[in-house]
């Protein structure tokens, strides 16, 4: 068994959240060969260096599966791209590239967070090129601490009014461009994160059925892609479990 999960946005703000997470990580995630998590794992990153408290209990929870045999994958989102090695070597996960593909359920897949495919989105683009481009990355990382979390909290609350504002078309991805990194990547299958619209939407590329699953994000209740011997199943699940303990 195989799972696959994005948009937790993981804060202190939201106890509910990380309870429920732990209990998944406790249970069901301990019978998963491997645990794939698609961006956006947390909600703001301003460095390996400036882990709170908080973001050490998760990379801790996070090594105790790792180290009772399940294999985690981690890959960038929007809003924690400044995760590095420090922390992938404490929580005891391998950091993937966006987007790369993977040999799930017999066949090969393309994973991706899935900014990037809402290229409609003209002026997050050009913002995403600037943030990721190797030069902006290191002057980011040797910023002092206390400016990179002013500057954390501008982009998020810029972003969540962009958001409000923005055409419903601007904050999904691009059909087109679905079609094109799926072709360019030779794949049936598309799994991805970020527009927190969960479905499965039936496609045709170059000429052969294939599939976009979205993952669901984590808020009022949680979400995981499960891949097994019965296939491709994604299902909400309780929030919050009565039982969870707090970290």
């Amino acid at each position: 068994m195989i799972l696959l999960i994005s948009d937790l946005h993981l804060e202190e703000k939201r106890p509910d959240i990380t309870r429920a997470f732990l209990h998944f990580l406790a249970t069901r995630a301990r019978q998963a060969e491997a645990l794939y998590i698609l961006g956006d794992f947390f909600e703001v990153w301003i460095g390996d260096d400036g882990m709170s408290p908080f973001q050490h209990e998760i990379a801790r929870a996070l090594r105790e599966l790792s180290d009772a045999g399940t294999r985690i994958h981690l890959m960038h989102g929007n809003r924690d791209f400044l995760i590095g090695k420090a922390f992938c070597r404490e929580a005891g996960c391998t950091l993937l590239s966006d987007p790369c593909t993977a040999q799930l359920g017999g066949e090969r897949v393309l994973l991706m967070h899935g900014d990037s495919l809402c290229t409609l989105d003209v002026g997050y683009m050009k913002l995403r090129r600037w943030l990721r481009n190797p030069l902006s990355l290191l002057i980011l990382r040797n910023l002092p601490l206390a400016t990179r979390q002013k500057l954390a909290r501008k982009l998020r609350n810029e972003s969540r009014a962009q958001t409000r504002m923005k055409a419903s078309e601007f904050v999904d991805v691009t059909p087109q461009e679905v079609l094109r990194v799926m072709a360019a990547h030779g794949v049936r299958t598309l799994i991805h994160g970020h527009t927190h619209r969960p479905a499965v939407h039936e496609l045709e590329v170059n000429g052969q059925p294939a599939r976009r699953i979205v993952l669901g994000d984590w808020d009022r209740q949680g979400w995981a892609l499960q891949i097994d011997d019965e296939g491709f199943n994604q299902a909400p699940f309780e929030l919050a479990p009565a039982n969870a303990c707090e970290p």
